[in-house]
């Protein structure tokens, strides 16, 4: 496997709150734990961040895909649910992707989206240990 990009960040903090910065400053900002209700000013929690890059990730892919099959992408979109749940002792997750294609054929839009689903690297990461269901909206 060839490595392609590496991205480093870290997290530093408390049990409730904490702060996360990448190597390369782009992110840095307060976070804090998801069943710690809204928080305050702009702190963000892991399922926020992991739906972000998920929604960012697969939009990529579409993008991808639509070349591939030599399709227009360029209004494409995507929604990214995360859902935290209880699981015996732990938590898990729980997705939903919610996909945008609206200047890809109807007939096509299928096509597109399985490919995509096959390219992306965080679809590729959780793939048998996360459920994620696709959602194709008009």
């Amino acid at each position: 496997m060839e490595t392609l990009y590496t991205a480093i960040a870290h997290a530093t903090g408390g049990e409730n709150a904490g702060h996360v910065r990448s190597e390369d400053d782009r992110i840095d900002f307060d976070t804090r734990q998801a069943l710690e209700g809204d928080g305050e000013g702009s702190s963000t929690n892991p399922q926020q961040l992991f739906a972000a890059g998920y929604a960012a990730s697969f939009l990529s892919a579409l993008h991808g895909a639509g070349a591939e099959f030599k399709t227009d992408t360029s209004e494409a979109a995507v929604s990214a649910t995360v859902e935290l749940s209880r699981s015996g002792e732990g938590y898990t997750h729980g997705i939903e992707l919610v996909i945008y294609l609206p200047k890809v054929a109807a007939e096509q839009r299928e096509q597109v989206v399985e490919r995509a689903f096959h390219i992306c690297p965080y679809s590729n990461s959780i793939r048998g240990n996360i459920e994620v269901t696709r959602t194709l909206v008009d």
